[in-house]
């Protein structure tokens, strides 16, 4: 019983970490290094580093808004959030559709902010958790747009 609760547990932090390593390999972003990127733009390296790091953190604020308790708003913004998020590389990367990329990054970006909100009804640190992530698109949209002007 107890591996259960684990195993569930486990997942719960994990799955974005798992979605995203699935998704890496079915997006071709081997095209980073051709493009004329804006200053400041890091090397291809970072991205698979950062993200690992923030689909962490993602869970994590998610299994902690779990246990104060069951909250279906906070799930389907979540999962819905998480979605959104998971078709940016096809957007940006397979249709090399750059304008459309920024813009949902606004997108994904709204869906955050939603979701800090609805944590910090329930659990602080969930919260706290998902600042990086906020920094990360900021900078994310920034790229995206100079990529959009520069090619």
């Amino acid at each position: 019983m107890k591996y259960k609760i684990f195993f569930k547990n486990a997942l719960t932090i994990f799955l974005p970490l798992l979605l995203g390593g699935i998704y890496s390999i079915l997006i071709k972003t081997k095209e980073y290094q051709s493009f004329n990127k804006p200053p400041l733009s890091p090397p291809g390296i970072v991205f698979p580093i950062v993200w690992s790091i923030l689909y962490i953190l993602m869970g994590i604020s998610f299994y902690l808004s779990k246990k104060k308790e069951e909250n279906d708003k906070i799930n389907s913004t979540y999962y819905l959030g998480l979605a959104i998020n998971l078709i940016w590389p096809f957007i940006f990367f397979n249709f090399n559709l750059y304008f459309i990329a920024a813009l949902w990054i606004v997108l994904i970006i709204i869906m955050l902010i939603k979701l800090m909100v609805l944590y910090s009804k329930v659990n602080k640190l969930s919260t706290y958790l998902q600042i990086p992530y906020l920094l990360w698109l900021c900078f994310a949209l920034y790229l995206n747009i100079g990529v959009f002007i520069l090619n």
